[in-house]
């Protein structure tokens, strides 16, 4: 089996008839006998979508609304209209983008699951995929900027639609969709809108994010979240319970200035009859991020309302929670706490009185969707939609360590070390140095002299500044923290790390003092660092870089590429461009765009537009390609490395040889190493 069709009926569809229930979850289910196709996929499966197919059948749904878009908690009647087809195509435009530049496929990762155990112990023997869900933010035809979510859902119609899933000679798994004319429904799916009712979402209601410190967990919980409704707090060691929920605290108000006048007080009054007011000290209950939360996701239960916990193990979560800690305990099914707590008489009192995040000011219609004993302070219990989501580094574990009861209550989300392709550079002492060969090397260093995972440095450990992370900087955030965090107990394991030619790199021999009295870096120092860890430079400029400087002819179908490496790439696509003189240049910038993974650059091929945008600086280091449609494109002739004699480091120019010589683009590139 390498492909499944599954006709679609109103169950996996966003555009459901008009009878259709409401569907509360975002899954994708399949027939049993699909699962043959996935079995051994693994955990998740790459998905891959084209931008041409999802085009097509969402003018295929717009021809036959109205129709019902039912998804997640959306629920609502459409139809027809051009602003309908407007905001649909530019959401696609927007979603079929890579690093600003448009791309004619789009991948993502799916999750397989089958007989998965619920919550109440039952096995759940349905075949089904969940991560559909992708953000998108684009300009609607109001000129409003939107946020949506993208699913493969959306673009399919309840008996109209069959999804085909193939799997390429690449791995990834093909999917598109195609539609019949005429509604049938074949009865497969009757009774999963119900089983899924009471079902959770695919996200979980209370997760921690952890891993190393830099792999992007607070960058991907707000990418998560954006355009959701969040409150966020962090901890740290002097948090405690009325940090986190509220208390009185003394505040400033302005009150009429009174005067006592026989044994009554009167207000004093300006020359112009008005009271005069004067500030006076008082206490008020303050509620702080636990409670505006709470409140807030009872007030919006339509949608999700998140508490973002930042550096969660940084606090005594004990102590922090305190009864709250009740709480957490969730109901699978249901979402709500299975054991309600009473608050204490302040925190009742604001429940029912404050104006801005009480229960004072709702409508009638809000109050009604509330349950008696919450509105009334007596209980406090919460909400289905009401998100509790956490980050914590691996390195700080031992803060306040959290006890088993509390991390039962959450689940756990693994944020592991990646490279995340943005290409960037260490410069110091005149050389840039690869900052993700640096990141492997040093935590192959940190894990073999250590025995641990939590004090390696992830991908966003530090801030580059135009893909460059300077020697301050290195020195200020990296070298700090290995020689302060890291090493500070195995300085004898790590003798090589920081050796130097008199004796101990310390750390303040990474400073100097110079002549205008101001404390400078020794980048030569920043060298000496890498190259105990065996960190390479790489090439200083990859236009100048000869391909006799590293002893290799390389030709593309037969045609000498010349002396310099970078010449490779735009070499290739001009034969690509001869080859194929009927495409245009976005055509040719679409099927090229995947192949900026080979680069350390975050593109390789641009339009005009593009190209305009860019410095001088960088406009010098593109190559000028003409196309069939009297139009051109640029080239990136920057970010290209090639080391045949080392396989230690990275060679960009081999990775895109290799890929071009499997693709099936009718260009085979030799190499001949002299």
């Amino acid at each position: 089996m390498e492909e499944i069709v599954k006709h679609i009926n109103d169950t996996n569809a966003s555009y459901r008839n008009t009878k259709a229930g409401n569907a509360k979850n975002t899954d994708l289910f399949l027939d049993n006998e699909h699962y043959e196709l996935f079995k051994d996929a693994g955990e998740q499966i790459t998905v891959r979508f084209s931008k041409e197919n999802l085009s097509k059948a969402i003018l295929f749904i717009a021809s036959i609304l109205p129709r019902k878009y039912d998804n997640s908690a959306i629920h609502k009647y459409v139809s027809y209209s051009p602003e309908f087809v407007y905001d649909q195509l530019v959401f696609l435009d927007c979603y079929f983008k890579e690093n600003g530049l448009p791309v004619a496929h789009k991948t993502q990762e799916w999750y397989p699951r089958k007989d998965v155990q619920k919550g109440n112990g039952e096995i759940d023997h349905r075949f089904y995929f969940n991560g559909l869900l992708k953000d998108v933010e684009y300009v609607n035809s109001k000129g409003e900027h939107t946020s949506a979510k993208f699913t493969i859902r959306n673009y399919l119609a309840g008996g109209y639609s069959d999804l085909h899933i193939k799997k390429a000679e690449d791995g990834i798994f093909d999917v598109w969709v195609t539609n019949v004319q005429e509604a049938y429904f074949d009865d497969k799916e009757d009774g999963l809108e119900e089983l899924d009712k009471t079902s959770l979402k695919d996200i979980t209601l209370q997760q921690i994010f952890y891993g190393a410190p830099g792999t992007g967990k607070s960058h991907g919980v707000k990418a998560m979240t954006e355009g959701k409704k969040v409150i966020r707090t962090t901890f740290h060691p002097d948090s405690d319970y009325s940090t986190f929920v509220g208390a009185y605290k003394p505040t400033s108000v302005e009150v009429p200035e009174m005067t006592k006048i026989g044994t009554k007080a009167v207000p004093v009054e300006n020359p112009d009859g008005t009271p005069r007011m004067e500030k006076k000290i008082v206490y008020e209950f303050v509620p702080q991020a636990f409670l505006k939360a709470y409140t807030g996701a009872w007030k919006n239960q339509d949608e999700p309302f998140f508490l973002i916990i930042e550096e969660i193990n940084r606090g005594n979560c004990a102590q922090i929670f305190g009864d709250l800690f009740q709480l957490l305990d969730r109901n699978d099914e249901t979402g709500v706490s299975c054991y309600p707590i009473s608050p204490d008489e302040d925190i009742r009192k604001f429940l029912l009185t404050d104006k801005k995040y009480g229960f004072a000011v709702l409508t009638e219609e809000q109050k009604a969707s509330i349950p008696e004993d919450v509105l009334s302070g007596e209980l406090m219990i919460l909400p289905k939609n009401f998100y509790i989501w956490a980050t914590m580094n691996t390195s700080d574990q031992s803060l306040f360590p959290i006890d088993s009861a509390f991390k039962r209550r959450w689940d756990w989300q693994y944020m592991p070390i990646s490279d995340a392709k943005k290409g960037w550079q260490i410069e110091a002492n005149g050389k840039r140095y690869d900052w993700w060969q640096f990141l492997q090397k040093m935590n192959d260093k940190i894990g073999s002299t250590t025995n641990s995972e939590d004090k390696k440095l992830g991908y966003f450990f530090c801030k580059a500044k135009d893909g460059v992370v300077n020697a301050e900087t290195f020195v200020g955030k990296v070298v700090f923290y290995v020689w302060n965090d890291v090493f500070k107990d195995f300085a004898e394991e790590a003798g090589d790390l920081f050796k130097d030619d008199d004796g101990l790199l310390s750390f303040h021999k990474f400073y100097t003092v110079g002549d205008d009295g101001k404390t400078k870096v020794r980048e030569d120092k920043v060298e000496r660092f890498l190259q105990n860890l065996g960190v390479e430079p790489m090439e200083e400029d990859t236009t100048s870089m000869e391909v006799s400087s590293v002893s290799s002819l390389i030709k593309v179908n037969g045609k000498d590429v010349g002396k310099y490496i970078n010449a490779v790439p735009y070499t290739t696509i001009e034969e690509y461009v001869r080859l194929n003189n009927t495409k245009t240049a976005q055509d040719i910038i679409d099927i090229w765009e995947p192949y900026v993974k080979y680069s350390y650059r975050s593109w390789i091929v641009a339009n005009q537009e593009t190209y305009n945008n860019l410095s001088d600086r960088d406009k010098q280091k593109t190559h000028k390609v003409n196309c069939a449609d009297g139009t051109c494109l640029w080239v990136n002739t920057n970010g290209w490395t090639h080391y045949p004699k080392n396989k230690d480091l990275r060679d960009t120019v081999k990775e895109f040889i290799e890929a071009v010589n499997k693709s099936g683009l009718g260009i085979q590139i030799t190499e001949e190493i002299i």
